[in-house]
């Protein structure tokens, strides 16, 4: 943990206690790091894919900043860049089992 904050402070020029998170991915591309400062203590998560690979970004500065929803894609194994709805909900008409009317209580 003391060599990611580290990275942050020299590499990236950032400081690792302020707050944001910082993720790192590994050589192999199957496991995530994130550095997080809450104002109390430093935190360090990892997540591992099964199979696959986390799709990165191309830094252009050294590092890229991406929103908690592109994150939360990103942690699931989904490509950030561009999900998509894999599912659509039916329409209430639709759903309805044979006909029948929903009775309210």
């Amino acid at each position: 943990m003391p060599g990611l904050a580290l990275m942050v402070q020299e590499a990236l020029g950032r400081d690792p206690h302020a707050g944001d998170l910082f993720v790192f991915r590994g050589k192999q591309g199957s496991l995530l790091k994130i550095l997080w400062h809450d104002g109390v203590g430093m935190s360090l998560y990892a997540r591992r894919l099964e199979k696959g690979r986390f799709i990165w970004p191309t830094p252009k500065n050294g590092s890229v900043a991406i929103s908690a929803a592109q994150l939360a894609y990103m942690l699931d194994g989904i490509d950030w860049r561009n999900p998509r709805q894999t599912w659509r909900p039916q329409t209430a008409r639709d759903s309805r089992c044979g006909g029948d009317s929903a009775s309210s209580l």
